[in-house]
Formats: C-alpha cells, structure tokens, sequence
C-alpha cells in the first residue's frame, strides 16, 4: 500500500537525519508508540485495529491497559494475515467486510515491516476539507510534518475538551503554519491559531481547505510539478489515485503580486491572504480531471461578476469596491490575471477602463443620451463571447471620439487569446472599471 510506501521513505529519511537505525517496527515501538498511544487519547485511530478496542476487565486489573494493547497488536500482525486493522489501507480481514472487494487470494508475501510502515504514513498524511487525506512523498516534507506530532500531543494534553485521533488534520494545519510566514522556531504557537468546530456536541479541529496545501507547496516547491496521491479510509475506501500538481501554475498568482503591484506593498496582498483564498471547486471535483493547476483554483464567488452565460452559474453582477471587500476583489483579479498569463492585458483592461469612465462621467446632451452611454459600457461588460465583445466594442467605438488606436491592439489580443480568455478579460475590464470609478467617488 502507498501508506507503506509514504512511512518506509520517510524512515530512511528520519534515521539518516538523527543517526539512527531503526527498523520500522522499532521506530514504532519506541517513537511512535510512546507519543501516539501510551495515552487513552490516541493521535491516530485506524479502523478495526484490535490497538482501539477494549481490554477485557481480567487484564485490566492485571495489565497496563496501553502496553496491553500493543501486545496484542504485535500479536496480530505476527498471527493474522495482512488486513485492514494491521495493515492501514488493505482489504478487509475477509469478504464479509465493507471492503471486501479488495479481498484476493494472491500472495503478495506482506511482511511485518510493511504493516508497521503502513501505520508510519497514515501518521504522515495531510487531512484536507471533503475528507480526503493528501500523501506527498518528499522526505524532508515527511520529517516536518512528523516534528508537529509531539505539539499536537501538546494540543491535546491543554485541550482536554477537544477530538483525539486527528493528525491528519493537524498535520494540514501543521504544514501550512510550518511553512508560513509567520513561522517561529523558538515559539511555534506564536500565530497559530487553530480555529475549531462543534458537531454533536463535541469540539474538533475543522480540516483545512484543500488549495491552503496546494499554495504550501507551490510556495515550497515553485518550479516544479509534483504527484500526490489522495484517498479516505473509512467505513469502505475511497481512492482518488494519483494527482498531478502543476506547481509553477499556481506560484504565477504570487510572481504577479510581486511583479505589477510591487509599488502597492501597503495594499498588496500578503502570502497569507493569497492562501486564505476559498475555491469554488471541492478537492474531490478538482481530482477528477487528474490533475490540478491555477484554474482548479477559481476563487468561490468570482462566477457571480462573471458575463452571463460565459461559465455555469455566472451572474454577471458588478462588483462594489469598498474597504471592507478589497482584499477580495484583489484576490479575484489577481486570479484572473494570472490565468491570462499576460501583463499587457491588464494594462489594456486598465487603459479601456480609463476610456470608459471618462465616457460615462462626461456631460450628456440629455438625459437619454446618458442612459445611451451607460447601455453601451454594460454591453460591453456583459459580452459572454468574442463576437459580441467585438460588435459591442465596435458600437461603442463609433460613439467615442477618442483616439481608435487602443480599441485596434483590443481587439488584436482578443483575436489572439484562447475562448475561455474571453470572459475572463471581460472581467478584468470590468474589475479596473469599477475599481477607477471607486477611486473617483
């Protein structure tokens, strides 16, 4: 199993950095055990394991409950073949299980280390929202992630009213604060402020948003693509396979803010803001495709300013630019601008829009010829595809009497760029629009 895989990496990895030797058995007898579950709130849960049942009474009395149960789970890989409850991520023990589908009788000759480092990944892994766990085979990533384990025993010992048995969810918060900007070695709660939830009446850690890790690693890792692979083990497992990340895709969003608003450092977004960003797909639809780049990221809520009928679900609203959504509006043009991968369109879109406020704020000759105006810069905004963008700026071309220079090199980049561009830069005319007729107010 890829579980095995993950934790057989990451020891090789763990005993060359601490000069060790230890088998993956050792390591989980005498690192992980002693952190993970010589406490009755365990760090990680794996299903059916005897390690999470009850200890008969007689050895209750008898028998430290915790070494017990350890025993016994040696027991059980050393006696019982290779199943769920031993080796995280297999079959069930039989076919009567839920995950009976994957039972087989070919003998893949699973020995005990496997087992042991199947549970060493399952620690390993990043929990995000929709419930899916990310598994990232980068060692020294792997090595980090593990450091968070003994703070999140911390978490749990001041935190007596909280959910045990989550690391996987910790360690997506745990790398994200890790390789954040606010980051401090000497004092890791410094900044880190774990939000959490109640359901049903008891308080857990809420998972991170899934593009929160994906902007970890793009940040981490800006030239390269990299392949994850991302399952949910549960009553019946769910494999997502294995996702291509186009890395350098997504790291474009902090290149721009760097490159076009380096003159905007008070107002510019922060790393942090850009990571807080919310998608509009979930982690599950974004997989589906096999692969993730800047447009599995949309921001949530950018399809409402988007030209009717260009995308599912666009609104086509305009956008009111105030204080208090700022850092929104920037996110969603910072998306858009990033996607179009051009600097020369924002400074048309920024050229255009200067065009159209100067139109729509000079003296009419009455009022219908005001409301003419205001009916050819909404079309124009509103254009949902190539043709009528170009009918529509041809209209509005022959009321302007500026200069014609700019609405030629328009629409000869309109021309140029692929369809899906289209509503896109429509958008962006529409952004720096509002955002010139906010700054005039």
């Amino acid at each position: 199993m890829y579980t095995s895989y993950i934790g057989k990496k990451f020891l090789k990895y763990y005993n060359d950095k601490e000069n060790k030797n230890f088998t993956a058995r050792e390591f989980f007898d005498e690192v992980m055990f002693p952190l993970f579950f010589n406490n009755e709130r365990h760090l990680l849960h794996v299903g059916n394991s005897s390690f999470f049942q009850s200890v008969p009474q007689k050895e209750v009395a008898e028998n430290d409950i915790n070494i017990y149960r350890l025993e016994r789970f040696h027991k059980d890989i050393e006696n019982e073949p290779p199943n769920m409850a031993t080796y995280v991520g297999f079959a069930a023990k039989d076919v009567s299980g839920t995950t009976s589908g994957q039972v087989t009788d070919i003998d893949f000759k699973i020995d005990g280390e496997e087992m042991y480092a199947s549970w060493i990944g399952q620690s390993l892994g990043i929990g995000v929202s929709g419930g899916f766990v990310i598994a990232f085979d980068d060692a020294e990533v792997l090595y980090n992630i593990n450091k968070g384990a003994k703070y999140y025993r911390e978490y749990l010992n001041k935190t007596p009213s909280i959910k045990d048995k989550q690391i996987e969810t910790w360690n997506g918060h745990w790398l994200n604060h890790y390789y954040g900007e606010d980051f401090e070695a000497e004092n890791i709660w410094s900044n880190f402020n774990l939000e959490t939830k109640e359901t049903g009446g008891t308080l857990s850690i809420p998972t991170i948003l899934w593009s929160r890790i994906i902007f970890t690693f793009a940040k981490l890792f800006p030239n390269r693509e990299i392949t994850v692979y991302s399952y949910n083990l549960s009553q019946t497992n769910t494999t997502l396979g294995f996702i291509k990340v186009y890395l350098p895709q997504i790291e474009r969003m902090f290149e721009f803010r760097d490159a076009l608003f380096i003159n905007e450092k008070e107002s510019a977004l922060s790393d942090k803001q850009i990571k807080s960003l919310e998608p509009f797909w979930g982690f599950k639809e974004v997989c589906r495709s096999g692969a993730i780049g800047l447009n599995s990221i949309e921001p949530k809520g950018l399809r409402d300013y988007l030209p009717i009928g260009s995308f599912k679900y666009s609104r086509g609203k305009e956008i009111k630019i105030t204080e208090k959504t700022y850092t929104t509006y920037f996110i969603y043009k910072l998306w858009v601008i990033a996607m179009l991968n051009k600097t020369e369109l924002l400074k048309l879109a920024e050229k255009l829009a200067n065009v159209l406020v100067g139109y729509n704020t000079s003296k009419a000759e009455n009022a219908r010829g005001k409301t003419t105006k205001s009916r050819e810069i909404v079309d124009l905004l509103e254009a949902r595809n190539m043709k009528l963008f170009i009918e529509n700026l041809t209209k509005f071309m022959e009321s302007y009497n500026g200069n014609k220079k700019l609405f030629k090199e328009v629409v000869e980049e309109v021309l140029k760029m692929p369809v899906d561009n289209l509503p896109l830069f429509v958008t962006l005319i529409k952004f720096e629009y509002n955002y010139q007729l906010s700054q005039g107010e």
